[in-house]
């Protein structure tokens, strides 16, 4: 080959090369802006700090928990979250006339779907010090009106309503337990495994106000039977105490009603005679769940060998 014709088949290469390039420069601008759409819609930057399975802390970006709950409608619960316009529910628990009888933990399990080794309630034995006598102390989620556990959700699963009570959605929850490490009363629990009667219950629609059908993998607690004062009802513990332990109603009406003889009271009334408290008011939890003391106890020489 000539040096000529050398010099004209490198300067075509030189010439066809400059236009792949230039047309790459062109090209690249798209392919970047396509890269970073991508990249937008994939994850927004913003991360969020969760448990995983193995109780593991971890980052998520918060695009993916967006996601999650792409398929609820804006209306989802809407009238579930709310709560009853002009109410205020508190619980007043009478800690002198409880025995132990059980029967609201055994109601609320059965009307929850909760195992035998969960409780939205829970009778604990208490003594104050070796010179006093124990006794029996029923608690609850204490629907806070300054609630820890809200404040942690990332994902606006535990929320607060109008009417006082704190609840759950558990299609929303995403188990990352943040809510039970907040609660300083112990009152949530996870659901590790499948649910009590999870087959009996696995057609029936969600009741965001029952908290049923529960779910593996979300947190569960104390509804303060917010299904039953949708109907004008007590809740489901109240009821069913066979020792007068319990009474429910609105703070905004200064009344509540006992639950075994019906008899409805003065809630400023009731507290102011019997030194009425809650637990660990110095957090400023502001608890809806007041405790009247264990006044004229008896020594209960079996107290050992009751349920715990």
């Amino acid at each position: 080959m000539k040096n000529s014709e050398k010099d004209s088949s490198r300067r075509k290469f030189i010439l066809n090369f400059g236009s792949l390039g230039i047309s790459s420069l062109l090209v690249s601008p798209i392919i970047i802006q396509s890269c970073r759409t991508n990249l937008k819609e994939v994850g927004s930057g913003d991360k969020e700090k969760l448990l995983n399975s193995n109780n593991e802390l971890v980052e998520v970006d918060s695009a993916y928990i967006s996601t999650l709950n792409k398929n609820l409608a804006k209306n989802h619960n809407s009238e579930s979250r709310k709560g009853l316009p002009g109410k205020k529910f508190v619980l007043v628990v009478d800690l002198a006339k409880c025995k132990n009888a059980r029967k609201c933990m055994d109601k609320c399990q059965a009307v929850h779907q909760l195992r035998p080794e969960q409780h939205h309630l829970n009778v604990l034995i208490m003594k104050d010090n070796d010179h006093t006598a124990p006794y029996f102390m029923p608690k609850h989620c204490q629907h806070c009106d300054n609630p820890p556990c809200v404040k942690v959700c990332p994902v606006d699963a535990t929320f607060k309503r109008s009417d006082g009570i704190v609840l759950i959605d558990n299609e929303r929850c995403i188990g990352c337990r943040f809510c039970i490490a907040a609660c300083p009363y112990s009152a949530r629990s996870f659901n590790w495994y499948e649910p009590r009667d999870s087959e009996k219950y696995k057609d029936i629609p969600y009741d965001i106000e029952k908290n049923v059908p529960q779910k593996k993998g979300t947190v569960t607690k104390c509804t303060f039977s917010a299904d039953c004062l949708r109907e004008g009802k007590l809740p489901y513990c109240v009821s069913s105490c066979p020792n007068g332990v319990y009474y429910f109603g609105n703070e905004y009406e200064d009344s509540v009603t006992n639950g075994t003889s019906g008899e409805t009271v003065s809630l400023k009334i009731l507290l102011s005679k019997n030194a009425g408290y809650r637990l660990m008011e110095d957090l400023g939890t502001a608890p809806s769940v007041y405790y009247l003391p264990p006044k004229d106890r008896a020594l209960m020489p079996d107290i050992e060998n009751s349920n715990s």
